[in-house]
């Protein structure tokens, strides 16, 4: 399903945007104490807090590097406790096609993602990291256009979360939960490749798929 996306991807103008938006949020796995003592998933998954619900969880966090149009670029699952830039520095040095033939390369990215080796890193990659200047810092580039294009990475993730169902993927082992969340963000892909071949003017729009 990795390799699909990928091929899918590829057949689409926006996998070559030089812009992309990262943000990770949480995939429940469990609520009820009993779940969490016998799930399968126990030592992947454990507590996290969900600061756009005020809420803790137990689960796991998604972690999805996409385009503007909301095309998946690459992801991962982890720990919520995982730290999230350490999660996007192995997503982009452990895959190396990924950067490969571009020149220059943005991530927008919110305060969470505030560090100067993580920058450091992202710059020897050739990516540029635009992310809120925090109290007392100088303005950074980018910051204009930040906020609309922030909303763009949460309207991706509500696309999943709503239409998609990824907060009742149903999994119960490690397995099983990897699969039903890739198969969730291949389907997203999919519909952004009919779209786009189809010449709608919304990529990410999944209205004609709501049966």
């Amino acid at each position: 399903m990795q390799a699909l996306i990928r091929l899918l991807a590829a057949e689409t103008n926006a996998v070559f945007d030089d812009v992309w938006l990262v943000d990770s949020t949480p995939v429940e796995c469990g609520r009820s104490r009993e779940t969490v003592k016998r799930s399968d998933l126990a030592g992947w998954a454990g507590y996290g807090y969900c600061a756009s619900h005020s809420r803790w969880f137990w689960g796991l966090r998604l972690h999805l590097v996409a385009t503007p149009a909301g095309l998946p670029i690459t992801f991962a699952l982890t720990n919520p406790k995982t730290d999230e830039r350490d999660v996007v520095l192995d997503l982009l040095e452990s895959d190396p096609a990924l950067l490969a033939g571009r020149q220059h390369q943005t991530l927008l990215a919110d305060k969470g993602y505030r560090s100067a080796e993580f920058e450091r890193r992202l710059a020897n990659l050739g990516v540029e990291l635009i992310r809120p200047a925090m109290k007392g810092e100088k303005p950074r580039r980018g910051q204009p256009q930040l906020r609309s294009l922030r909303q763009i990475i949460e309207s991706i993730n509500q696309t999943l979360k709503a239409k998609l169902s990824l907060e009742h993927h149903g999994g119960h082992t490690q397995q099983g939960v990897a699969t039903r969340i890739t198969q969730r963000l291949l389907a997203l892909t999919a519909a952004i490749w009919h779209n786009h071949h189809a010449g709608q003017p919304v990529l990410r729009s999944l209205v004609a798929y709501d049966h």
